[in-house]
């Protein structure tokens, strides 16, 4: 097993890491290294930045206007991205619907939206939980029901994150209420967000921040060509994205990012006269959780290793990635907060006292993670999974 990068790699790495020094936007980079949300226009801006140098969609095929990277450019790319605070884009449309467009899309549904998502001109959102029907996605309810050349939509989707930016968005529907296995009779479908019928409302979480929204579908007309594949089959198109988003989970560059922003401020937190990091229980938590991330690094290469000898795309043991780095990047939210102490508040210093506005978004940040565990699958399913796919139990 390899665990190291080769020389045209490394020139790779370096590569990606010098244009992102030159070409991301100073304040997109202020935002994500600041912990404020970016805009739709920051989004739409960053991608239009990305599709001008031919890297909106690295990973698809050449003749879709991808780079023709292997996996490991692909992994390093992605890396750089988080140690630059670069955002990366959404994956609904570049990552999740696009991989099912190639995989189950007719010739004419990739000829409609896969140059538009590519060049950024329509912005996707994904259509999947509904109140009672999260980590149990096959206990939805949201129903299609077929009317000659279109169907009628009627129900709710809930998270959904960045709805209210979205122009599309694609949605698992209930098309046959009548099976007994729950996972027949759903259907994916392609709408667009202006269609009559549907309304976005705004879900504000606890740091004060609007990401995700409930939608509602009332009488929505829905072309029968914006259904991809087979009617009834869509758990088989769902189980296939689910699998591209947990891949991209583990996160290590921008926890590597974190880490080491944590450790600036714990060294300039005074305690007992000394720094913060002289403290040994800190400095021993902060060290651990180092060493669990160069854990999962290694690991993430190891799935590289196998991907890159034999073109297999990750199994169900690819959740071990989901699961240590979202658990990892709760755990830098959390001793970032002990190290600011009670400057962690987001209205610490309302009354005159001076605080940092960086600082002061620790908490708010501290509370948005608590989400990491539990999207793309909870990190109690992933363990489910890992226990019967891999383990055998």
């Amino acid at each position: 097993m390899d665990l190291t990068y080769s020389t045209e790699e490394l020139a790779f790495r370096d590569d990606v890491r010098a244009w992102l020094n030159a070409n991301l936007p100073a304040d997109i980079r202020d935002k994500v290294t600041t912990y404020r949300h970016l805009s739709r226009e920051d989004y739409i801006r960053w991608h239009k930045i990305l599709a001008a140098r031919g890297w909106s969609v690295p990973h698809w095929p050449k003749e879709w206007g991808g780079t023709g990277w292997n996996i490991t450019q692909r992994y390093l790319y992605e890396e750089e991205f988080g140690l630059a605070g670069a955002p990366m884009l959404p994956p609904f449309g570049p990552v999740m619907c696009a991989s099912v467009l190639f995989k189950f899309g007719t010739p004419a549904q990739k000829e409609r939206f896969l140059p538009r998502i590519r060049d950024g001109e329509d912005f996707w959102v994904q259509g999947y939980s509904e109140p009672g029907a999260g980590s149990d996605l096959a206990a939805l309810k949201t129903s299609a029901v077929r009317r000659g050349d279109h169907y009628v939509v009627n129900g709710q989707k809930i998270w959904t994150t960045l709805g209210h930016y979205g122009d599309w968005i694609f949605c698992l529907v209930r098309t046959d209420p009548t099976v007994e296995k729950r996972q027949e009779g759903i259907s994916f479908l392609l709408m667009d967000m202006k269609t009559p019928g549907i309304t976005v409302r705004p879900l504000i979480l606890m740091d004060g921040g609007h990401e995700v929204n409930e939608i509602f579908f009332d009488d929505v007309k829905v072309p029968v060509s914006n259904l991809v594949y087979e009617e009834n089959k869509g758990w088989s198109v769902a189980k296939y994205l689910l699998g591209h988003e947990r891949m991209g989970s583990a996160s290590v560059g921008a926890s590597r990012r974190e880490l080491a922003s944590l450790k600036a401020v714990a060294a300039r937190e005074e305690r007992d006269g000394g720094s913060l990091m002289d403290d040994a229980r800190f400095r021993d938590r902060v060290t651990r959780v180092e060493i669990e991330l160069t854990a999962l690094e290694l690991t993430a290469m190891r799935f590289l290793d196998k991907m890159r000898k034999t073109g297999v795309p990750p199994g169900a043991d690819v959740s071990m990635l989901k699961i240590r780095g979202t658990e990892i990047q709760q755990a830098i939210t959390e001793l970032m907060m002990q190290a600011v102490g009670p400057q962690a508040q987001p209205f610490a210093g309302v009354d005159g006292g001076a605080v940092d506005p960086v600082v002061s978004r620790y908490s708010p940040r501290y509370f948005n993670y608590r989400k990491t565990s539990i999207y793309a699958g909870s990190n109690e399913i992933q363990r489910n999974i890992i226990a019967k796919m891999t383990l055998g139990l």
